[in-house]
């Protein structure tokens, strides 16, 4: 929206981190190289922040969409009316906003801006030359729940992944699977596959360590991804002209969300 409208881009990296207390995550966009400025104390509607911004949310709710100064997501679907709001004065953005559909018109520019920081230590490296020196194909397996967990689950089960597994090596000649997970045990007595042609990539604990798991992702040539936005951008963020994605063909609600309109490029297979 900056770009189209030519206006400024400013990123609060403090108010949605300051109440997280389920994940206790920190801002991590300084990784990538965006263009951008970080919000004032001011612009973060401080001091009585939540009072202020729920006054600022109440009163744009009353208003028809293209006059609103603070736009929330309306539910979760792409929501094509974003495309055409025009920028006066300073507008506040407030959703997840998951879909290619919001920014494939400047596709370029958005891979230039999202560039990861390289992680330069020896181990990530040669990571990145044996990914690098072969068919890799990604596969990010992300736990919800425990593996043993009582229903409902959140987890993708292990048939998606043998279907997936058969797909990519019906159509990839010689593929290796470099395996991105938050429970790697779990997961690899999960995929049905030999330990020769697994590599597990679980030496980047923690999250302020994820960016570098990220843009080892982006290396591979082919992906399997999780219901999760973190393989999802690491599939879109790779650069291999014939990449094959295979994402979960699956309907979830809520804080997990999943399989809404717009989530899956029209180029990736669903299973």
């Amino acid at each position: 929206m900056a770009l189209k409208n030519k206006a400024e881009l400013v990123i609060d990296n403090v108010t949605g981190f300051a109440r997280d207390r389920l994940y206790h995550r920190k801002y991590m966009l300084d990784r990538f190289q965006i263009p951008c400025r970080k919000a004032s104390s001011y612009e973060r509607m401080e001091p009585l922040e939540r009072y202020r911004r729920a006054w600022a949310k109440l009163t744009a709710r009353r208003k028809p969409f293209d006059l609103r100064k603070y736009v929330e997501q309306e539910g979760i679907d792409f929501d094509s009316r974003l495309l055409n709001l025009k920028v006066e004065g300073t507008i506040y953005l407030d959703g997840l906003w998951q879909s290619e559909g919001y920014f494939k018109d400047v596709e370029e520019i958005i891979r230039q801006d999202l560039q990861i920081t390289p992680p330069d230590d020896l181990q990530n490296q040669e990571m990145a030359a044996k990914i690098d020196s072969c068919d890799a194909v990604a596969i990010h397996v992300r736990w919800f729940n425990g593996p043993r967990d009582q229903m409902p689950s959140h987890n993708i089960g292990q048939d998606y992944y043998k279907r997936a597994v058969n797909e990519i090596m019906v159509k990839v000649s010689n593929p290796h699977f470099f395996v991105f997970s938050d429970n790697p045990e779990a997961t690899r007595n999960m995929l049905p596959l030999p330990g020769e042609m697994i590599t597990c990539v679980e030496h980047n604990q923690h999250d302020e360590n994820a960016y570098a798991d990220l843009w080892l992702m982006t290396r591979c040539k082919h992906f399997i991804i999780a219901n999760s936005t973190f393989s999802w951008w690491g599939a879109w963020l790779a650069t291999s002209q014939s990449k094959k994605v295979i994402a979960p063909k699956i309907e979830l609600t809520g804080v997990t969300a999943w399989g809404f309109r717009g989530i899956i490029p029209e180029t990736w297979t669903q299973l």
